[in-house]
């Protein structure tokens, strides 16, 4: 049997480790730190397309059981008035779903672990070679040695395989922006269930759903230079919920009185990867944000990177060899991938516009799109099915 040695315990590690337990494929996850929750504060909607992957799997219950749903969006401009509204959801189920990323990294882990599956913790990866017999030798900081028939590199949008499979590969590039989010029961306004409220601004957007149990959960990209975990002496959970006020102050929205009710903001760094030539060797490949971190404005990452774990496990129990199955992965994944980094770069574009007028021929364009109607936005990026009975071959160009 085929064994699999999986960098990162992320999201697309477990994910992958059951996608390719499925085709009946042995793997290993590798976490570098000693817990695989970090981000606590951060949160995330998980879109119908990832919630299919994981019912495909039959991992889906457990996030259903840690989050709640949303129907609905709803846009407003920097004047409050209300642009039109969307469904959210997509035709093959449930979607989004809202979580914390602690909550879906604590319930992916536990679920591979359920399965019988091997997650080792402390192991942070700093090289790779080829075995003698063909396959892969993986090298810790903790000087253990782990020995399969390929890699696959699951370690985020800093990646460390991505650097063994290209030297010259690109890094990831801050985005411009800091994301920013918190909670808070404190509601200036009457909030629906199950609407993320869409709020754009003169300068960035602001985003906001209320759960089930009354508390809201709101984001916004704060643009400018990044920034280190203090600034003059303030906190940077003082100085960030500082910044996304100033940035909202002027906008006749409830933007800010969202803001000042937070007591605990939490700042993360927006990371993403320019187009990268090489996703894979003969036998070490990159899945997720390590291969393809778009600028996170769609909110695509989770989900793309679930999409991923399937394919290539699908490409492997169908093809001969691992480097047939590496190619198919890489002409079937691209097209799809390089489509969602240009929609999520478009969106940023349009959520903290440039200027004066560049904002209002957004606002424009929204409300001429929007007004009137209901938008349905299962499209192509959220609406998106892969049919695990369905074979990958090498000649197939699996059009969906």
């Amino acid at each position: 049997m085929t064994k699999a040695l999986i960098i990162g315990g992320g999201i697309a590690g477990p994910v992958t480790a059951m996608a390719l337990q499925k085709a009946g494929i042995e793997s290993v996850v590798y976490e570098a730190y000693p817990h695989g929750a970090d981000d606590v504060g951060a949160f995330l909607a998980l879109f119908a397309n990832g919630m299919d992957v994981l019912r495909t799997l039959e991992a889906d219950q457990p996030v259903l059981d840690c989050s709640f749903a949303a129907e609905r969006s709803e846009a407003y401009d920097k004047t409050g008035r209300f642009l039109g509204q969307g469904n959210m959801g997509g035709s093959h189920g449930v979607g989004p779903r809202t979580l914390s990323r602690a909550q879906l990294y604590r319930v992916l882990r536990d679920e591979a672990i359920r399965r019988g599956l091997r997650i080792e913790y402390g192991k942070r990866l700093i090289t790779a070679t080829s075995a003698a017999g063909g396959g892969v030798v993986a090298a810790f900081d903790d000087g253990s040695e782990s020995e399969g028939e390929l890699l696959i590199g699951a370690d985020g949008a800093h990646s460390t395989v991505r650097g063994l499979i290209d030297a010259a590969a690109p890094q990831a590039q801050y985005t411009g922006n800091t994301m920013v989010c918190g909670y808070t029961r404190h509601s200036p306004v009457p909030t629906e269930p199950a609407t993320y409220r869409i709020v754009y601004g003169r300068r960035v957007a602001f985003v906001y759903i209320t759960d089930p149990d009354g508390q809201t959960w709101w984001f916004t990209n704060i643009p400018g230079p990044q920034r280190g975990n203090s600034e003059d002496g303030v906190t940077a959970a003082e100085y960030w919920q500082q910044q996304a006020i100033d940035c909202v102050a002027g906008d006749n929205t409830p933007a800010a009185e969202f803001i000042r009710s937070t007591d605990n903001v939490v700042a993360v760094t927006a990371y993403h990867l320019p187009k990268l030539p090489a996703w894979h060797t003969r036998n070490m490949i990159v899945v997720g944000d390590a291969a393809h971190a778009a600028i996170p404005q769609a909110g695509h990452g989770a989900s793309m990177a679930m999409e991923d774990s399937v394919v290539l496990a699908q490409c492997l129990r169908d093809l001969p060899t691992i480097e047939t199955a590496f190619a198919a992965y890489d002409r079937l994944r691209r097209p799809r991938v390089a489509r969602a980094m240009v929609t999520s770069a478009r969106m940023s574009k349009a959520a903290t516009p440039a200027g004066r007028i560049p904002g209002l021929l957004r606002d424009h364009v929204l409300l001429k799109l929007l007004k009137g109607r209901t938008a349905n936005t299962a499209d192509w990026l959220t609406d998106h099915h892969i049919d695990w009975a369905a074979p990958v071959s090498v000649a197939n160009h699996w059009h969906r």
